[in-house]
């Protein structure tokens, strides 16, 4: 009976397991939706949503999305430029790096975020996810920019291109 109870036990946890990640699979294809790409290799979304409070054990930040932030900082800023340079013929270089910066600045990734609707997928440790970190600028701006520097990865430039055209386009024309 008791090695009944705890097979009874193990194929119940795998059930709870495997609906756990069929609902985590349903959101992050609901978010490859709202952002307009599929990821082919999806380990790559999910380090760009992991805060580094989410990591444990022997997890290092090579795990959370700081390098891919550090990367999308760098495609966001590139590919921004290149849209103001074609839209704004008339600018001057002046003109150009405050239209950028206003652009980049971490309010703008933090405004894209939510219209990604981001924050809900994020994965955060329960101290920082309690803490509201879910809403905070800061953490959606880096979240972002992880995103797109995954998009990058996984996809090339133009990927990366569409995906900040699409989010960014219209700011860029206000």
């Amino acid at each position: 009976l008791a090695i009944l109870a705890l097979a009874g036990f193990g194929a119940l946890e795998q059930a709870v397991h495997d609906r756990a990640m069929s609902r985590k699979a349903k959101d992050r294809t609901a978010l490859e939706d709202r952002i307009g790409y599929k990821f082919a290799d999806k380990a790559l979304l999910e380090r760009a949503l992991t805060h580094i409070s989410a990591l444990s054990g022997g997890a290092t930040r090579a795990n959370s999305y700081q390098r891919l932030e550090f990367l999308g900082d760098h495609v966001l800023g590139l590919v921004i430029s290149d849209m103001l340079y074609r839209a704004f013929v008339k600018a001057n270089e002046g003109e150009l790096s405050r239209r950028l910066a206003d652009l980049v600045r971490k309010e703008t990734c933090a405004e894209v975020a939510r219209a990604m609707d981001l924050g809900p997928a994020l994965k955060l440790g329960n101290s920082e996810s309690h803490a509201g970190g879910r809403l905070r600028a800061t953490i959606l701006a880096d979240a972002c920019e992880a995103l797109v520097g995954a998009v990058f990865i996984d996809g090339g430039f133009k990927a990366a291109d569409e995906l900040i055209a699409r989010f960014w386009k219209e700011r860029m024309l206000k």
